[in-house]
């Protein structure tokens, strides 16, 4: 593929989803402020290139109120929270929150993370092989978020499915099953806030619920938005740090060696994890303000502009070598969390159960291969997260 003939019609293929890196670096160089159709059917903006991606999540002429810009509270359970809302309910949501999401809090959560990451590998199906996805990746965060937020652990299955259906939907084919999931999680919710006014505790939710019924810190519509919010985010993008991350090592055996040889490198390499292949492909939506120029484009007042974090973060003009994948590399600032106002709450507890997860599965599995073909692994379907659906292991 050569420049200048990216089209529409390389978006959101098969073959796209196994590796968008190409069409993005095609795009930085021909077309890097590029219009496309969108799967739900808008036509839109995808941002590619670093600078213009900053420029662009840090810029408060491009809206993220999805109810001021469609007018309707479609979807509802999904639009009530921070990201997608403006200063100053953005403010008063954020703040209700993230007093539960300090570094010293969850630096204080080391130890008991670690405690799940050994317990979860100490009784696996098979001393021989794993799914990383199903026995590891996806229940560590999962605990981690439920026992903060308060609800039980033996639902968590539920949230995964919930989870699913709600971060892959991308197109009117499953608005049935859309529908139906998302009912199941208010009623799922509602049940549960009531069980939390009866008798609250000191969880997340509690506090929370607290807050809505103190008058006017959240609105019946806000504290679903929210609690529903912490616990798809809440795990979601660390299930696909861990996958993606431990893939990267397995395609990359003198990257894995140097880790084995050097475990006090987990921290950079987790940034570089982050870098390579971030878990979340592109920013939530964003919407034009007012008419605006921006870098020889003209945006219309209403249009839809969305960010690509992981084109952004192989973007040549910032990080040399960008296609590499070097744990040594030095710090680098990065899109994988967003930027600006909307910078991922959760960034701290993600980076934190990314680093115990794959440590600990280094030192406990250091033989430990790949056992499918890298070409084979069927990636999520969805706009947002990146992420592998299985990834077969065999641990000795």
């Amino acid at each position: 593929m050569s420049t200048n003939e990216t089209s529409q019609s390389e978006f959101f293929t098969k073959e796209f989803t196994q590796n968008p890196y190409p069409v993005y670096q095609n795009l930085r160089e021909s077309d890097p402020v590029f219009r496309v159709m969108f799967p739900h059917g808008e036509f839109g903006w995808i941002i590619t290139r670093y600078e213009d991606a900053v420029e662009v999540l840090k810029d408060n002429r491009f809206s993220k109120d999805i109810v001021k810009r469609y007018g309707s509270d479609q979807q509802s359970i999904f639009v009530h929270h921070m990201l997608f809302a403006d200063p100053p309910d953005h403010r008063r949501l954020r703040g209700l929150v993230q007093k539960a999401f300090t570094p010293r809090l969850i630096e204080g959560m080391r130890s008991h993370i670690q405690d799940i990451a050994d317990d979860l590998l100490d009784n696996l199906h098979s001393e021989e092989k794993m799914n990383l996805i199903d026995e590891f990746a996806f229940p560590l965060p999962i605990i981690v978020i439920s026992e903060i937020l308060g609800v039980p652990l033996e639902d968590q299955d539920k949230f995964r499915l919930w989870s699913n259906t709600i971060i892959d939907a991308t197109s009117a084919e499953n608005d049935d099953v859309f529908e139906q999931h998302a009912q199941e999680f208010i009623d799922y919710l509602n049940a549960w806030f009531a069980k939390v006014r009866e008798q609250p505790g000191d969880d997340l939710i509690s506090q929370l619920v607290v807050a809505e019924e103190s008058g006017e810190q959240l609105s019946e519509k806000e504290l679903l938005s929210v609690v529903a919010l912490l616990i798809i985010a809440g795990h979601e993008t660390t299930v696909n740090l861990i996958g993606n991350g431990v893939l990267a090592l397995l395609e990359h055996p003198d990257q894995r060696d140097l880790l084995l040889k050097q475990p006090e490198l987990i921290h950079n390499a987790v940034e570089e994890m982050l870098r390579y292949n971030g878990p979340v492909e592109f920013s939530t939506s964003r919407w034009a303000s007012e008419d605006i120029e921006f870098h020889g484009h003209n945006i219309a007042e209403g249009e839809l502009v969305i960010v690509a974090l992981d084109s952004a973060n192989r973007d040549e003009e910032k990080f040399k070598d960008a296609d590499v994948f070097d744990i040594t590399r030095e710090k680098s600032s990065h899109l994988a969390f967003g930027k600006g106002i909307h910078l991922c709450l959760g960034a701290p507890l993600a980076r934190l159960e990314g680093e115990i997860a794959i440590s600990t599965l280094l030192r406990r599995f250091p033989e430990m291969q790949l056992q499918a073909d890298v070409n084979e692994l069927e990636w999520r379907s969805g706009m947002i997260v990146r992420g592998v659906k299985e990834i077969p292991i065999r641990l000795k």
